[in-house]
């Protein structure tokens, strides 16, 4: 076997298999991870591999092989602007993307239901997808749908809100607990020494996005605006229509509110309650997530501040990690990390129409 310093400076297959001793055939088969080769003759290939320093053009490979990369988004169907927005970024993000051989996907099921969720993941057939980005909760039957689709080899990305009891390849996604951290240092420089309660609404306890903002929500409020009391989440389910229903009886009943923080979705409910109510006083409103209706309520000085995440940053990157997947590459975490951007009415990016 030859030493590393008189491997060719572009070593190829051919190179691969002479010094493995091996033929063409099953350098193939083991650079596709193909079954029928014995464990020694794949350590020979690998040690062979590693000592000519053979780096593999997957972007070649699959081009001569006319791999398909097929990539499937699952997102909550419900009345949410943000959604809205993954949903078109999905879109235009595939129209680009047909002259790559990726084909990407989208599909919505009923938010907050975890076996409508499960029952959408059960149903694939895993040899007609290479990966899936799921928005959804973390149960125990949505980590079983999982762990189907991996053992079968297909990627899976969790987007928005993690599931890390689950086997899924990545999160992608904003820290969460970090952002209710950010939300709560807010409010309490907004309100400065003014004393009262704060309402959050959420959207489900069962969602593990909506609980960790609380959770970093709740700990800065306590250890640095002892002044600020945090009253129960109302659960809103992202729905419009019912979180303006409940508002005035929860707020007649909270005393004195002076900030309100939307952790979720349903945004529109609150902006009609404000719009419509009598309150003498408004009080301060941190939201989440840049969209037509956010922006709005921003520049109207209805919403002080809403905490987003770039819409199409997220698609893009659960794509790429998809395919770096489904590739056996590897990411750059950097790259994928998705930022906590804070809006202000005086900081807003020009209305582009699609936010």
């Amino acid at each position: 076997m030859k030493n590393s310093h008189d491997a060719p400076s572009n070593p190829t297959v051919n190179d691969i298999a002479r010094v493995a001793q091996v033929s063409l055939a099953t350098v193939d088969r083991v650079l596709n991870e193909r079954p029928g080769v014995r464990d020694v003759t794949v350590k020979k290939v690998n040690r062979a591999i590693a000592e000519l320093g053979y780096v593999r053009d997957t972007a070649a490979a699959n081009l001569a092989r006319g791999k398909i990369y097929r990539f499937l988004f699952i997102l909550p169907a419900a009345n949410n602007e943000f959604v809205d927005l993954l949903e078109s970024q999905i879109a235009h993000l595939s129209k680009g993307l047909k002259s790559e051989r990726t084909q990407i996907s989208c599909m919505r099921v009923p938010a907050f239901d975890p076996m409508a969720l499960a029952e959408a993941i059960n149903a694939l057939d895993p040899l007609q997808i290479d990966g899936v980005t799921v928005f959804g909760p973390e149960t125990p039957s949505i980590r079983d749908s999982i762990s189907r689709l991996r053992a079968h080899g297909v990627s899976v990305v969790s987007l928005v809100a993690d599931i890390p009891s689950s086997e899924r390849n990545t999160y992608v996604g904003i820290d969460n607990v970090a952002a209710g951290r950010t939300a709560a240092q807010l409010m309490g420089r907004f309100l400065g020494s003014v004393q009262g309660n704060i309402l959050v609404v959420t959207g489900s306890m069962l969602a593990r996005d909506h609980l960790e903002r609380r959770l970093g929500f709740d700990r800065v409020i306590a250890r640095d605006f002892p002044q600020l009391r945090v009253l129960a989440s109302l659960e809103g389910r992202d729905d419009p229509d019912l979180i303006e229903r409940l508002l005035p009886q929860t707020l007649a009943g909270a005393g004195d509110v002076v900030g309100i923080y939307s952790s979720a979705a349903g945004n529109a409910g609150l902006i009609r309650h404000f719009e419509s109510a009598s309150e003498l006083a408004q009080p301060v409103i941190i939201a989440h997530e840049l969209t037509p209706l956010s922006r709005s309520a921003l520049a109207s000085g209805l919403f002080d501040a809403v905490i987003s995440q770039d819409a199409g940053h997220l698609v893009r990157s659960a794509v790429r990690i998809m395919r770096a997947h489904s590739d056996n590459s590897p990411i750059n975490p950097a790259q994928e990390r998705i930022r906590i951007d804070i809006y202000l009415n005086e900081n807003l990016p020009p209305d582009t129409g699609g936010t």
